[in-house]
């Protein structure tokens, strides 16, 4: 009885399963008339048969170790081992000796350590006999051992000697290229990198950074690999001094050409820090190094640097608010009073030539005229922390070296000074990440997307952004919670091309934006388009094109501002005002299909307090009086560029 009944039972589930079973192999997947228009995935579940990249990836491509001649003497003593283990998530102890830990891992990292005489300052700092028989390096030494501000100094002396061509010649050949110290430091930092690297978990790129700063004018570019060990080990750096160095950057791109061709290889480089470049940055007639801006130079320029660090510690790089005189958000971050060593004033005809905006509009120029736009980079951020910590956040913000890591004192030491001028300390800017969206977390992956432009820069948040533009998004491609499906079936991500535009049509573009979890909410989201008219002149707006609350534009486009929750005495703030996300399909009301221009979305936070009210509550730091007590952190997207 008990066996008939099994077999009943048996029977009759095997029967129950196999309408499931069937409907399974016949239709795995939703007939396009069963599936409602509103509905964008590929399957039923959302997250398969996405062809598109679904995450994005946190990370900087510009960190400084105690390698860096400069880092080293301002006491940076950590090396790539404790850069990546920070980076990766776990907690370790600055070179001051203070206990520091990222509030969430980062997913990737290059450390850029310059490449000229990487490896002096630790024989500095140790007195070995090469460096104590030259006597400004036994001065060097002199003041590393005493630390502090001493070590500060000397650090600033030897930038400044570095800039001006004035290291003596043999310290220069001791840790140059060819030398048995170069060979093992740069093994080294290859070892290092390969020994972190975990393809899904933590991406380590093999960089380094070529720093040309002729005279103090900053044409720095970082260097990054996209391969392995097995090509890294057949070259060396390019390096700047004299005599086997260049602070050209077309010898810079001729290596970079060598390397592909000899390794069979991927680079790229990244430059940055154009507002203390006093104009040389971003040419348009000749450059520094005494050539022209012609088809050659602006061919490999555009091969070669597909992307531009617009935000890091020494200033924002996207505009100034002598240059975008109708962009209320334009003065952010702002340093212009030189070069990087204060040894020439900035004068207002410079700044053309130093700002990423300004050079996407000339890029448009040159395009028209030598055929090639030298200047059609993506966004990206990075620290260019001299300290070998990865930090960003205003709250655990370690500084630019390891003087100014953090203290009560360290607001009010300058961070240089010159008979010119000062940039004080408290001007420092606690910046920037870089998101990249890419398909998985290898160094491939991501390369490939930071050569696609599909990368955006944030001064710090971890906000996530999404830019498409096309010719046929509407409102209802928002209505979904996976709207990039729709963004890539119907048009192009950050970073791509529009062409030739459809009879009668004017461009819409999809954005939208995620607060950081950890962070503060949104204030708006703006669209920046940049254009080159028909008489051949450059011009550029900014739309508001969502914005929290019920605020509304006045008569001239400006929005009113979203208010200000910040606690100055507890260096807090509040999530009282702004959104937590905000979407728009915007379509170009003064669209000319005859016009260049490109198009940038602009994410701007609710004001949050700046990384000196931490110190202040922490360790009752004085502020010199009047300086600001809050900003407004931001993201800037890769653009999307139209062409008649």
């Amino acid at each position: 009885m008990k066996s008939a009944l099994r077999k009943t039972i048996v029977k009759g589930l095997f029967c129950l399963a196999l309408p499931g079973l069937a409907s399974a192999q016949v239709n795995p997947v939703p007939r396009d008339d069963q599936v409602n228009d509103l509905y964008p995935g590929q399957a039923y579940s959302p997250y398969a048969q996405r062809a598109f990249p679904s995450h994005v990836y946190w990370g900087e491509t510009h960190l400084h170790t105690g390698l860096s001649l400069d880092a080293g003497l301002f006491g940076n003593t950590l090396d790539h081992e404790d850069a990546y283990r920070l980076a990766r998530g776990e907690e370790v102890v600055s070179s001051t000796g203070l206990p520091v830990k990222l509030s969430r891992p980062l997913d990737f990292l290059v450390i850029a350590d310059h490449s000229d005489m990487m490896g002096i300052a630790t024989d500095i700092q140790n007195g070995t006999p090469n460096i104590l028989a030259i006597p400004e390096g036994k001065r060097w030494h002199e003041a590393f051992k005493k630390g502090g501000r001493e070590a500060g100094e000397a650090a600033f002396e030897l930038i400044q000697a570095f800039s001006q061509f004035e290291v003596p010649e043999k310290m220069v050949t001791d840790y140059s290229p060819g030398s048995s110290n170069y060979a093992k430091i740069w093994d080294s930092i290859i070892d290092a990198a390969e020994r972190f690297n975990e393809p899904g978990r933590f991406t380590a790129f093999i960089g380094y950074e070529w720093t040309s700063v002729p005279k103090g004018f900053n044409l720095h570019r970082n260097v990054v690999l996209r391969d392995g060990g097995h090509r890294a080990r057949q070259v060396v750096p390019l390096t700047t001094q004299p005599p086997v160095g260049t602070t050209n950057p077309l010898d810079l791109y001729e290596w970079l050409e060598n390397y592909e061709s000899n390794t069979g290889g991927q680079a790229l480089a990244i430059a940055h820090n154009g507002n203390l470049s006093n104009g040389w940055m971003f040419p348009m007639d000749k450059t520094y190094a005494g050539g022209r801006v012609d088809r050659n130079y602006v061919a490999l320029r555009a091969e070669w640097e597909p992307l531009y660090e617009v935000t890091q510690i020494k200033g924002d790089g996207e505009t100034h608010p002598a240059l975008s005189i109708n962009d209320e958000f334009a003065d952010y971050g702002t340093w212009d009073k030189g070069n990087l060593d204060l040894s020439e004033l900035k004068k207002p005809e410079m700044l053309a030539g130093e700002y990423a905006r300004e050079a996407l509009k000339n890029g448009m120029v040159l395009e028209q005229k030598l055929g090639t736009n030298p200047y059609k980079f993506g966004m990206i951020g990075a620290t260019d922390s001299h300290t070998s910590l990865a930090t960003a956040e205003e709250e655990n913000f370690f500084g630019k070296s390891v003087s100014v890591e953090p203290s009560a004192e360290r607001i009010n030491h300058p961070f240089i000074s010159s008979d010119l001028a000062t940039i004080e300390g408290y001007q420092l800017v606690a910046a920037g990440y870089q998101g990249i969206w890419a398909m998985e977390n290898t160094r491939e992956a991501l390369f490939d997307a930071m050569e696609r432009k599909e990368t955006y820069a944030t001064t710090g948040p971890r906000m996530v952004v999404r830019f498409f533009g096309g010719w046929d998004y509407t409102e209802d491609d928002l209505r979904s919670r996976a709207p990039a499906f729709r963004g890539y079936e119907k048009g192009v991500p950050m970073g791509g091309d529009l062409t030739m535009a459809p009879e009668g049509k004017s461009p819409t573009f999809m954005a939208y934006a995620l607060r950081d979890p950890m962070g503060a909410n949104l204030d708006r989201l703006q669209i920046v388009k940049g254009w080159v008219d028909k008489k051949g002149k450059t011009n550029e707006k900014v739309y508001e094109v969502a914005w929290s609350g019920d605020r509304r534009p006045g008569s001239d486009g400006k929005l009113p501002p979203v208010g200000n929750t910040v606690d100055v005495e507890a260096a807090n703030w509040t999530n009282t005002i702004g959104a937590s996300e905000l979407a728009t399909v915007w379509t170009d009301p003064d669209f000319d299909p005859e016009q260049r221009a490109f198009y940038y979305v602009r994410v701007l936070e609710i004001p949050t307090p700046l990384w000196y009210l931490y110190d202040k509550v922490r360790f009752g730091a004085e502020l010199p009086e009047g300086i600001p007590t809050s900003h407004q952190e931001r993201a800037y997207t890769s653009p999307i560029w139209y062409t008649p």
